[in-house]
């Protein structure tokens, strides 16, 4: 095709045994819904020529661009504590590596493009909910300072797929700092091929850590960007659901919208998640599980870090013991933040766990809560059946408050500022995967629009602030593969 992209194929570049090469599979009748016209140009990209016939073919997989290597990626993984040797891209394929504005390299993949060797008898086809799930949720966590994998374009493929129920298929374009995961490194050492841990490692090095010399300088760096990632989760009241180690990037990036959710009334044991049958991934659970999976990258780097084993075990747990203290800071500086917080004081924790308390005892939206703060006590305190409990631990918020001096237009500020009035609401978002179903996706523009300014004032749209009705709920979210 002449639709000129500029791709790189680095992760294609290494040997065989990371990937396999195939074109994505060509469907019958692509159709656009979005592409995310500031993202195009982020990476060079003409956005109009995307939306054209040839740039939809190659969005739908139809038409491979001159200069990308598809490939789908191999890896392993644990999925909720269970080992499992061989996963690997089921239904995506990676284009190639695209030079963003920032400089840096991000992976530009293909999700429901077709089987590949790793599909495990799937089709390797996507749904088109989870593709518009997707897209809503990446966007809506980067426009709230989340790192994550982003949305580049949703197309219609014309055609079916069946699942429980028969549904209309979609592929989706994800960007990606990398998709590189714990599982990847996990696979090379399951096999013991040590070569290919040390050529998978300097990959990530020179891609994540490019002041990184060793393996466990690597180590560090992963477990510093994943416990400020787990924060920034926890800040929002959001809950991934699948927090398995084939989902969790070396990046530190979020990655793979299955069944996650955003909390309305808050509960640290809240769970969404259908497949989650004993909560290993709730709210409250996430750092637990970060570290877990983290040694399970330790485990995999060890013969990289000491030729002596017990050496390697030593520094290696050391790192990863490091994860605490490294998350209780980073998870201060969110919730200081919201507190409207600019220096740091050793009570902060507490104040921070008691309004938590507080929110969990009377079952107060997660959001709401805390966008209150900037609405002044009585918006806030009328969120609480007992209003006086919260006048209590308010006082002790306003004379924290007072050792700052800080004025009300500036406390303002910093509350709505790190507050947002807007997450995708899983009500929201399964109104927009239904509408889309039927063929209206002006829900799902909305939708994405109102999000893609969380934290500003939208008074147009204020019902997209409001916690689900009874009759709207949802309490269960699905994977969606």
């Amino acid at each position: 095709m002449s639709l000129h992209i500029p791709f790189e194929a680095r992760y294609a570049a290494l040997p065989d045994r990371f990937h396999a090469q195939l074109a994505p599979t060509p469907v019958s009748a692509p159709g656009l819904i979005k592409v995310n016209h500031r993202l195009a140009r982020e990476l060079g990209l003409d956005p109009a020529a995307l939306e054209s016939p040839e740039g939809v073919a190659m969005l739908a997989g139809n038409a491979v661009p001159e200069g990308a290597v598809p490939i789908a990626q191999a890896y392993a993984g644990h999925q909720f504590g269970g080992w499992n040797p061989q996963l690997g891209d089921g239904r995506a394929i990676l284009l190639g590596e695209l030079r963003h504005a920032d400089g840096a390299l991000r992976d530009v993949q293909l999700k429901g493009s077709g089987p590949t060797p790793f599909s495990r008898m799937g089709d390797g086809r996507a749904g088109l909910g989870p593709v518009l799930r997707e897209y809503i949720l990446s966007e809506a966590m980067h426009a709230l300072g989340v790192p994550t994998t982003r949305a580049l374009a949703a197309v219609t493929t014309g055609e079916r797929v069946l699942r429980e129920q028969v549904l209309p298929g979609a592929v989706f374009t994800r960007v990606a700092s990398s998709h590189l995961r714990v599982g990847t490194f996990q696979f090379f050492a399951a096999r013991d091929d040590l070569d290919a841990l040390e050529t998978l490692c300097d990959f990530a090095r020179t891609r994540h850590d490019p002041e990184a010399d060793t393996a466990l300088d690597l180590l560090r760096g992963v477990i510093a960007r994943q416990a400020d990632l787990i924060a920034r989760w926890m800040g929002l009241g959001f809950i991934h659901g699948v927090m398995n180690t084939d989902n969790m990037t070396i990046s530190g990036e979020t990655i793979d919208y299955g069944p996650c959710a955003f909390m309305e009334a808050y509960h640290p044991d809240t769970v969404y998640s259908s497949i989650d049958r004993h909560g290993r991934y709730a709210y409250r659970n996430q750092p637990e599980i970060a570290v877990w999976n983290l040694a399970q990258l330790a485990t995999a780097l060890l013969p990289l870090i000491d030729a002596d084993q017990d050496r390697a075990i030593e520094v290696a747990t050391e790192a990863v013991h490091g994860f605490a203290d490294l998350y209780q800071s980073a998870w201060l500086d969110v919730f200081r933040a919201k507190l409207g917080l600019a220096t740091a004081r050793e009570e902060d924790a507490k104040l921070a766990h008691g309004l938590l308390r507080l929110m969990a005892e009377a079952g107060v939206d997660f959001t709401l809560a805390f966008r209150g703060l900037a609405e002044g006590q009585e918006v806030a305190r009328k969120l609480y059946a007992q209003p006086e409990i919260f006048d209590a631990w308010a006082r002790d918020w306003r004379a924290r408050l007072a050792e700052e001096g800080v004025d009300a237009e500036t406390l303002t500020a910093r509350l709505t500022s790190a507050n947002p009035a807007f997450i995708p609401r899983n009500h929201r978002v399964e109104q927009a995967i239904q509408a889309g179903m039927a063929g209206d996706f002006a829900p799902f523009h909305t939708l994405v629009a109102v999000l893609e300014r969380p934290f500003d004032d939208q008074p147009e749209h204020a019902a997209y602030m409001a916690p689900a009705r009874p009759e709207e709920a949802v309490r269960e979210t699905f994977c969606g593969t």
